[in-house]
């Protein structure tokens, strides 16, 4: 089931990919970035940049009725390895306790070329007594 949330952008094109998706007792959330019309949220700084991307990234796991706690995989993508502490500060405000698995790969370029960091996670459902 494809899962959207209110305060995340979709698609630019219908049918082109999901936010978020939910089978069974899993969900998934496609990359989400700070990016805006006017420009990347948080300008060029990537702690800010990957706050706005972690945000974008709770809210739509939350639209799938899970919570931060649920998430067990993040992948981020860095267009600089010189951000990993910035972005691993901003992933830290955003989940606390067991941390999600956690794959940080550096990139030639995203989506567009103001961008700095990209995140996507997947996580399980807890069972409704859990």
């Amino acid at each position: 089931m494809r899962v959207m949330a209110h305060d995340v952008r979709e698609a630019p094109r219908p049918g082109m990919f999901s936010n978020a998706v939910v089978r069974g007792d899993r969900f998934w959330v496609s990359g989400m970035h700070a990016g805006d019309p006017d420009g990347p949220i948080g300008g060029a700084d990537a702690y800010l940049q990957a706050g706005e991307a972690f945000r974008r990234v709770i809210s739509l796991v939350e639209a799938c009725g899970a919570i931060a706690a649920d998430v067990t995989v993040l992948r981020i993508y860095l267009t600089s390895m010189g951000d990993l502490a910035s972005v691993g500060r901003a992933r830290s405000d955003h989940f606390v306790g067991e941390m999600p698995c956690s794959t940080v790969v550096e990139v030639g370029a995203l989506v567009h070329p103001d961008l700095k960091v990209e995140v996507e996670a997947e996580g399980v459902l807890r069972a409704p007594d859990s």
